[in-house]
């Protein structure tokens, strides 16, 4: 029998196989909570739900969003294969 090391992420349960790829992803979860708290702060009215997969999509895309911050706005129109976000209340 062997033994395989996989990494946790404790934020969604998400199971990796290489550290990298999970701090990776536990990174992006934590500038996605960060956004959700930043909008709920500045948006009166809108819904919990909204404000995290709105967090969630924006974190997925920060290179995107930090290009188009730099002068190219376009950068935000390219499509990517995993656009679709579920908040991860919905999966717990």
């Amino acid at each position: 029998m062997a033994v395989v090391a996989v990494w946790k992420c404790d934020r969604d349960g998400k199971m990796f196989d290489d550290k990298k790829a999970a701090e990776a992803h536990d990174k992006m979860l934590e500038l996605a909570a960060n956004i959700t708290d930043l909008i709920e702060n500045s948006v009166k009215g809108i819904s919990e739900e909204h404000s995290e997969a709105i967090g969630l999509l924006l974190a997925r895309n920060s290179d995107k969003l930090a290009k188009a911050c730099k002068g190219k706005p376009e950068a935000l129109l390219e499509v990517d294969e995993d656009s679709s976000v579920t908040p991860l209340a919905a999966n717990q």
